[in-house]
């Protein structure tokens, strides 16, 4: 009786452990890519992206005392970082891109404006054709994005 006990635990151990194990593993991955960003934008005070938040395979950065700011995009189709240097910029807010027939978002971007050229920098956020779970990522992404567009205009 007490060797089957043992054997049963054993397996439930197992069973538990290895999504743990991978879990941590790819959390270790994605903070070393992350990390690794930081220092290929700012190589020598990476530690200065104050605030950092992810969800839906994105990350977002900012340095809010150095007005600098990274979106990293690890969608397993087009893995991205785009940096914006804040002091650039005179203005930011989002582009939504619905279907025509309802209220289906298609796209969300950033948009920046420069400050001396008025020229306009998009930065794509969220993307249908590359969302998995459809509507329900996407109404996440949108609110994640706004609260996003709101710490970079504080920013600015």
């Amino acid at each position: 009786m007490e060797t089957s006990v043992t054997i049963i635990g054993i397996v439930i151990a197992i069973i538990v452990a290895i999504p743990i194990y991978f879990s941590a593993r790819t959390s270790a991955a994605n903070k070393s890519k992350i990390l690794n960003i930081k220092k290929k934008f700012n190589p020598n005070h990476p530690e200065d992206f104050d605030l950092t938040e992810s969800q839906s395979n994105k990350t977002l950065t900012i340095d809010q005392k150095h007005r600098k700011f990274i979106l990293m995009n690890f969608n397993p189709n087009q893995q991205e970082s785009t940096f914006v240097d804040l002091k650039s910029v005179s203005s930011c807010k989002l582009i939504l891109t619905t279907d025509g027939n309802s209220d289906t978002i298609l796209k969300i971007d950033f948009e920046f404006q420069e400050r001396e050229t008025s020229k306009k920098i998009t930065i794509p956020f969220y993307d249908f054709d590359d969302d998995r779970i459809k509507q329900i990522s996407a109404y996440q992404d949108h609110m994640f994005a706004k609260k996003w567009l709101k710490i970079i205009q504080d920013s600015i």
